[in-house]
């Protein structure tokens, strides 16, 4: 008798959590519900959480047989966490959300059926069209993607939007570094990839606490956008390849 093959997930939901407890098991069934009508699965990726984040989602695997739950030894960044469960994905089209149920994952097949509708396309980028954060918040982030916009000409309003579609191998041809999330539109540009915006529902945080505060940011950000320009500066693209036959 031969085995009996079924397909394999069309997309996979990538989610990197740290001290999710509260906010991972509503999220994980409000990502099954979106995309209940594609094969999928969903890759939870714990970054060495303290609290019982991993044990609320393993134990969810009965209830959602698509979901898959990675764990890091020991604390690495959310862009790991990304990089980690884009590695492990099994589909050719891959969504990350944030892990604290403020991106609605209700938008996120919309944004696959952009993607997909458009070879040409490496990313489609979420951008929070009514954001649920504190004005400091909201006024760092809108001085921050300014300043980014305006020195890499990425087209982006809204990078630090969670919610993102791309295909798995275009994100695998990409430079990795530390807080490579954040640079994602600029980085497919460079490589020769077109990509598009959607605006997206944002919600408040309901659980837990933030990982990020605005001057920790600002930091990181002036060197990593430093490194990026450089990047750009050093790009040569073929714009395309072909097979000459003999």
């Amino acid at each position: 008798m031969s085995a009996v093959s079924f397909p394999g997930p069309e997309v996979s939901i990538v989610v990197p959590v740290f001290d999710e407890e509260g906010a991972a098991p509503t999220l994980a069934r409000e990502i099954a519900a979106a995309f209940a009508d594609t094969p999928f699965e969903i890759v939870f990726v714990d970054d060495a959480s303290r609290d019982g984040t991993v044990r609320v989602l393993k134990a969810l695997q009965a209830e959602i047989p698509q979901l898959r739950v990675l764990s890091h030894r020991q604390n690495a960044g959310q862009s790991r966490a990304v990089r980690t469960g884009v590695l492990a994905a099994r589909a050719p089209v891959v969504v990350t959300l944030d892990g604290d149920g403020q991106n609605d994952p209700a938008d996120a097949p919309r944004l696959v059926a952009r993607l997909n509708a458009s070879p040409q396309l490496g990313l489609v980028g979420g951008r929070r069209a009514k954001r649920q954060d504190s004005a400091a918040k909201r006024l760092a982030s809108r001085f921050g993607n300014g300043v980014r916009k305006r020195l890499l000409n990425d087209e982006a309003d809204d990078t630090g939007c969670g919610l993102k579609v791309f295909r798995r191998e275009s994100f695998l041809l990409l430079p990795y570094f530390d807080h490579i999330h954040r640079y994602l539109p600029a980085l497919m540009l460079r490589e020769g990839f077109q990509v598009a915006f959607e605006d997206v529902n944002h919600r408040a945080r309901t659980t837990g606490a933030s990982k990020y505060n605005n001057l920790g940011r600002a930091w990181v950000s002036l060197s990593d956008l430093c490194g990026v320009m450089w990047l750009q500066s050093r790009a040569r693209n073929p714009s395309g390849i072909r097979e000459n036959d003999l």
